[in-house]
């Protein structure tokens, strides 16, 4: 495994991670992981069997630049890195705003929880036809408790 910058357009970070992790899938590529270091700006950090796999990951992705060929060491974006197990505090019923991916800025209320999994199990609140979807607990924000959402009606009514 070998690490290597990717250059962005800056503050479009985001959407080039989005739109490379999504390639690096459907073309079934050796990409580890993909990193945007807080606090700067124009550069992701891409994981991969080697540099070739990279660059195959950024073709046709709008704002991403050039995979820059030669590769870093771990210890130099170690300090940019912070490994964090974090407690996801969400519950059942919770309304929640999807973060990542494909339904990315959707609410949803949450349906189960699969802690062992990292991963709950949502509807889209604005569908037509409520279907469950797989979601990362890490891809979601809670916005709104059950117990809040029935007090705000109350209020309302």
């Amino acid at each position: 495994m070998t690490i290597f910058v990717l250059k962005t357009t800056a503050n479009r970070e985001d959407q080039v991670m989005d739109f490379l992790v999504g390639n690096a899938e459907k073309k079934k590529l050796e990409i580890y992981s993909v990193i945007r270091p807080h606090g700067l700006r124009g550069y992701i950090i891409v994981e991969a069997s080697k540099y070739e796999e990279a660059v195959l990951a950024t073709q046709g992705i709008p704002y991403a630049k050039q995979v820059i060929e030669k590769p870093i060491n771990y210890s130099e974006i170690e300090s940019m890195l912070e490994q964090v197990k974090v407690q996801m505090n969400i519950q059942k019923n919770d309304i929640v705003e999807i973060i990542t991916g494909p339904f990315k800025r959707e609410k949803a209320k949450v349906k189960k929880i699969d802690e062992t999994k990292d991963e709950i199990v949502v509807e889209l609140l604005e569908a037509t036809v409520p279907i469950p979807i797989t979601v990362k607990m890490d891809s979601v924000k809670v916005i709104r408790r059950e117990g809040e959402a029935q007090e705000e009606e109350n209020e309302q009514a």
